[in-house]
């Protein structure tokens, strides 16, 4: 994986809305830290959707609003720094490296297959894509969508995919994307496309810029549009294969 994150992962648009109580909670799993939710109906307690945000993790009420939403059908980003102009960039990322993290994710997963979940799909949004990656490689996950993903080595990491992963593959893309650009989605294309039996699609959306899928301004019908049609897109995808 590359360290390599654009200047738009730390940009967006705070979104004006609550949590819905019923359906979210902060609660923990095997020590650490998550926001759960759970749909109001009966639903299969052996398969669960797991959500590996963007940077700002889960004090930013998109990521929860966007948890919600899924439900319906550790030292994050801080808040404040989509304003501010005086937050080292640098120093955090140099904090964030893969190692940092991965213990969290695997206790996690590995806790949840002790209470017998049997099928796990995973959502990464920028900085969570590495960690789809991770789990789809080790074997832990059934299936992946990554959107507007970042830190990725073109096209190394995409071949290790293809050559090791069986979880099929989406990804949500977009016109402006210095992390995810569209050299490195052709390049994805060219990878994937009729070629990895698991399944692959890749979206796009013209207009959007890298983070449009969370932190989007919702003013923008284009940006609009992306969002909601990324969301519905990996929310097809998941139906899709929720017999593997």
């Amino acid at each position: 994986m590359s360290d390599g994150l654009c200047e738009n992962c730390f940009k967006g648009v705070r979104h004006e809305s609550t949590p819905e109580g019923n359906l979210g909670k902060i609660d923990t799993i095997a020590g650490v830290e998550c926001y759960i939710a759970t749909p109001t109906g009966d639903y299969p307690k052996d398969k669960v959707v797991l959500f590996l945000s963007d940077v700002f993790g889960i004090p930013l009420i998109n990521n929860k609003l966007l948890v919600d939403d899924f439900a319906r059908w550790g030292d994050p980003y801080p808040v404040d720094a989509l304003t501010r102009t005086d937050f080292d960039r640098e120093a955090w990322r140099a904090r964030h490296k893969p190692e940092t993290w991965e213990r969290f994710v695997d206790t996690v997963v590995q806790a949840l297959q002790a209470e017998g979940v049997t099928w796990i799909a995973t959502t990464g949004y920028c900085f969570g894509a590495p960690p789809v990656w991770r789990l789809a490689l080790k074997g832990w996950s059934k299936v992946s969508v990554i959107t507007h993903p970042s830190r990725f080595r073109i096209p190394e990491d995409l071949q290790e995919y293809f050559d090791k992963a069986k979880a099929p593959l989406l990804i949500n893309s977009c016109e402006d994307d210095a992390a995810f650009p569209q050299e490195a989605q052709r390049v994805a294309d060219a990878v994937f496309s009729g070629n990895f039996s698991p399944g692959y699609k890749r979206t796009y959306w013209q207009g959007c810029s890298h983070g449009f899928a969370v932190r989007g301004d919702m003013s923008n019908p284009k940006v609009k549009a992306g969002k909601e049609g990324a969301f519905e897109a990996t929310v097809k995808f998941f139906n899709k294969y929720r017999d593997l």
